[in-house]
């Protein structure tokens, strides 16, 4: 029977992780007294949660309950470290520690387990602790959908919660717990020898690949906690032209996952290299995404939504005339076809803007929905690749579109990033683009374009990169405007036919 409420009573919605700490047997003692006084700490989701401390016993009955608040997102681990306490200004020993992995243990194992202590003292005497775990969501269904809503912004992309038979089988490919739920998939080869063309499943707790070649299967997972660091490798002839995603884990850590691995550096790190997505750009942001929430505090998630929001403020000033001070114009032009025509050609998302920007070099074209973001403000999500001679690297953007207070028109400004070129990660490209009603009649538009290039870090090469990317992109805005030209006059000579 639990006694003791001790801990803090859990507040809010979502995840929420209740400990019920019954007992500890054969506690480690120190050798300088022969005594402990051990109290034992739960960490979890970056919250932590003490017990009471109990005096000179090396078998400590509890009978205490300790609750967390409710988590957004779903836990992995549950850190449990035994101290022996000294007083509060003295740094308490360590009788033993342990790490319960959620995904491991069914909810019937995680209500009545021993767990056995690791360190040096705990495994002389064979320490171990009595625990009852709860983990519940006391908002059911709406906290992952909640989740899911949350994602989309920081992934850039519509997620969609799977159909439960697709759940169940992710479920079993990788013998996880009923709560765990997919978040994505993709295609891809999981690069070693030789490559392995499979499928890597993103769920809120895990990243996991799963392949069947000829009956022989390879599947394993790991904690997005276990990864240390996401790099991306540029194309090669060895990776057939595509891009790398190198993912390295902590040193010790996805263990069970070796077998996947390409190599274990000098370090001990197991590195694991993924290439040939579909659409890289949308595989690593995903992927880098739910990596950096899961890794975060609280206090570093705020900080992430900060410069988010500071972003959006880049994207929409409000005194545009000092944006285009620091942004130079880089076309300019009265073109004889109607405002909407326009916007239809570039930004409506239809059949006439896909053909037009894969006619300008635009592969695998792709764009999400305008959703509002804001009064008056929608925003979407474009993702294509360019073929760089023989490489070809891939393209983000995130567009937001809003009236034009000063004209009758639009304004749409856009952040670009590059994966997969040098010093892709050195900067982001920045436009704006101006769509209103000409003084030449109700038939004609004036369209400018303004880009400027903000650099993260700085590079000698950043003049030569600022020209390329200059001459580029005005050559291609170019084209652009001219192929919606043409094809717009082409579909207003054939409707009067």
């Amino acid at each position: 029977m639990i006694g003791t409420d001790h801990g803090m009573r859990a507040h809010g919605d979502g995840w929420v992780v209740t400990v019920a700490l019954i007992e500890g047997v054969d506690l480690a003692l120190l050798e300088s007294t022969g005594l402990s006084d051990p109290y034992v700490v739960f960490t979890c989701n970056g919250q932590t949660r003490s017990s009471s401390v109990k005096l000179e016993t090396s078998d400590p009955q509890w009978n205490e309950l300790l609750e967390f608040d409710a988590m957004e997102e779903p836990p992995s681990v549950l850190d449990v470290e035994v101290f022996d306490f000294d007083g509060p200004f003295d740094q308490d020993v360590s009788l033993g520690h342990a790490e319960i992995n959620f995904l491991k243990h069914t909810s019937t194992e995680l209500a009545d387990m021993w767990v056995m202590l690791e360190g040096k003292p705990a495994l002389s005497v064979q320490s171990k602790l009595h625990l009852r775990i709860f983990l519940d969501n006391n908002k059911g269904v709406e906290t992952i959908k909640d989740y899911m809503e949350k994602k989309e912004k920081e992934v850039g992309k519509k997620l969609s919660l799977p159909s439960p038979q697709r759940n169940s089988t992710f479920q079993k490919l990788f013998g996880l717990p009923p709560e765990e739920f997919l978040i994505s998939d993709f295609t891809c080869y999981l690069k070693r020898k030789m490559p392995l063309q499979g499928r890597l499943f993103l769920s809120a707790r895990i990243l996991g690949f799963y392949a069947n070649l000829f009956g022989h299967k390879t599947n394993f997972f790991f904690l997005w906690e276990d990864i240390e660091s996401i790099q991306v490798l540029p194309p090669s002839l060895a990776s057939l032209g595509s891009p790398t995603l190198v993912i390295i884990l902590r040193r010790g850590r996805g263990t069970d996952a070796r077998h996947g691995a390409k190599t274990q550096d000098e370090e001990g790190r197991l590195r694991f290299h993924f290439q040939s997505f579909v659409s890289f750009g949308s595989a690593s942001r995903t992927i880098t995404a739910l990596w950096r929430t899961r890794i975060l505090n609280p206090y570093q998630k705020e900080q992430i939504t900060e410069e988010h929001e500071d972003q959006e403020v880049l994207l929409m000033p409000e005194n545009s005339g000092s944006t285009e001070e620091k942004m130079s114009r880089i076309y300019s032009a009265e073109l004889p076809i109607k405002m909407r025509s326009v916007m239809m050609g570039i930004f409506d998302g239809g059949h006439l803007e896909h053909k037009i920007m894969k006619r300008t070099g635009c592969m695998n074209y792709d764009t999400t929905d305008w959703e509002p973001v804001k009064p008056d403000v929608l925003e979407r999500h474009v993702s294509y690749q360019f073929n760089r001679h023989l490489s070809v690297f891939d393209v983000t953007s995130t567009q937001q579109k809003l009236p034009n207070t000063n004209a009758e028109g639009w304004i749409i400004n856009e952040v670009m990033v590059l994966n997969g070129v040098p010093f892709s990660d050195h900067f982001h490209i920045h436009f704006r683009y101006e769509i209103e009603k000409s003084v030449l009649g109700e038939c004609a538009c004036k369209c400018d374009v303004y880009i400027g290039i903000m650099w993260l870090r700085s590079s000698k090469f950043q003049r030569r990169i600022n020209r390329n990317i200059t001459a580029k992109f005005k050559t291609q805005l170019e084209e652009i405007f001219e192929l919606v030209q043409k094809e717009i006059l082409l579909m207003s000579q054939n409707s009067y036919d």
